[in-house]
């Protein structure tokens, strides 16, 4: 009966403590080993963005991946010379060199570990 009553209060409660602290690695047997969150900011050349298509973004991806990073999403700015971009992957060190692979700067790389939601 402890074992049912302790089952259920971890249903109950596990939500709660992820989407307030994503700092907690993720569980299950499918879980990727180490991974982190990073904000990567990029500064690019008026026009440098305007051919970014599917099949750059498909290269870019690739090569992500053999450095075991993730692109998440991006965010730029109006006229697409500053980029805030949100990635996973096992380092700093790990995004730098995909970065570097992919002839992307990067201005900075700082972890973003915690998730705060507005709600």
């Amino acid at each position: 009966m402890k074992a049912l009553i302790a089952t259920l209060s971890m249903l109950v409660l596990a939500p709660a403590f992820a989407a307030g602290d994503a700092s907690a690695p993720p569980a299950g047997p499918h879980a990727r080993a180490a991974m982190h969150r990073y904000l990567i900011e990029r500064t690019f050349p008026a026009g440098a963005l305007d051919g970014l298509n599917a099949a750059g973004k498909v290269k870019i991806n690739a090569t992500n991946a053999k450095f075991g990073v993730h692109w998440l999403m991006s965010y730029a700015n109006a006229s697409k010379t500053k980029t805030y971009c949100i990635y996973e992957g096992p380092s700093e060190d790990a995004v730098r060199r995909a970065a570097q692979a992919n002839a992307i700067p990067v201005d900075s790389v700082t972890e973003v570990p915690v998730t705060l939601l507005p709600k």
